[in-house]
């Protein structure tokens, strides 16, 4: 007898069940809440049983449930190993798979892969972005390059590169009227803001930056908040207000003469850039040759220019 399995409805199910929270799952999938939501009610009415104890913040399977959670993982990862295996086998052995942050790839790592390219000609590179909000799994990726504590627990981790933050803005908004002399002149611009900075104290805000450099932002301050870092640094450059500049960011548009500082204060972050990698991908060449260089890079950034008088 053939039976026509509902996969997603279980896949969906299974996702809810390991993380407790149908928010957490549709992150996970990419898909909308109500979508995991109708794909466990699907399940549900497909078996006749109830499946899970819905709450307000956590979402626990019953007896059923977690027998059925429990399968489901244990199916799913045994398919997993079979699809890695395959797609190791077809993939080139000469294509390195990087996964790392939109804002990060956009303005730090793209601009530096034509030299990769032109030192190593017989490799590859594939980028594949993410969020960066679940741990870095190292099945979908040969490297991860991680933002934050380096917090990735069974799998090897070295600091790739740490940062500095420091306010920046286009020379054009720095030097027209009203101007920005003094820290109080943010009083009269728009403060940016990344609303994806999800570290709690230890994120690198406009706070954590006035506290570190024992200075006082102006009350009120007007605030634009954007999703992405690298939309924050081009609404900068753009001239749309006084982002806070996070050093590997912002480097290369200051070297450019597209954005100025216009305050003297540096702060170090409390979060850096880590390479991620599961332990046994340190022995593959390519992934020697991709940390060799990419270090090399980290290492030989350029200095963050000095302060320029107004108008210069």
């Amino acid at each position: 007898m053939i039976i026509n399995m509902p996969f997603a409805s279980l896949r969906a199910f299974e996702a809810v069940c390991r993380l407790s929270n149908f928010s957490a799952a549709a992150a996970e999938l990419g898909v909308s809440q109500s979508a995991i939501s109708q794909h466990v009610k699907v399940l549900e009415e497909w078996l006749g049983q109830d499946l899970l104890l819905r709450g307000a913040r956590r979402s626990e399977p019953t007896l059923e449930g977690e027998r059925l959670g429990r399968a489901i993982s244990e199916g799913l990862g045994r398919l997993s190993d079979v699809c890695i295996d395959l797609r190791d086998r077809k993939r080139a052995d000469r294509t390195i798979i990087i996964s790392c942050l939109p804002g990060f790839a956009f303005t730090w790592l793209f601009p530096r892969l034509l030299r990769f390219d032109l030192a190593h000609p017989d490799l590859s590179i594939s980028i594949t972005t993410d969020t960066g909000q679940l741990p870095f799994s190292g099945t979908d990726a040969d490297v991860g390059i991680r933002y934050g504590l380096g917090d990735n627990p069974g799998f090897h981790v070295e600091r790739l590169m740490p940062e500095r933050l420091f306010p920046v803005c286009a020379p054009a908004l720095r030097d027209g009227a009203p101007g920005m002399a003094t820290l109080s002149d943010l009083a009269h611009h728009t403060v940016l803001q990344d609303e994806n900075l999800n570290f709690g104290a230890s994120s690198p805000t406009w706070e954590y930056w006035a506290r570190e450099a024992g200075v006082r932002l102006p009350e009120p301050i007007r605030t634009r908040r954007l999703g992405q870092s690298n939309l924050v640094i081009q609404a900068a450059i753009e001239g749309l207000g006084v982002a806070l500049g996070r050093e590997p960011l912002v480097v290369d548009a200051l070297v450019a003469g597209k954005l100025v500082r216009p305050f003297p204060e540096i702060v170090s972050s409390p979060l850096s850039y880590w390479l991620v990698c599961r332990a046994g991908m340190l022995e593959s060449a390519k992934v020697q040759v991709f940390m060799s260089w990419i270090k090399s890079e980290a290492a030989s950034q350029p200095q963050i220019p000095g302060i320029a008088k107004q108008n210069d």
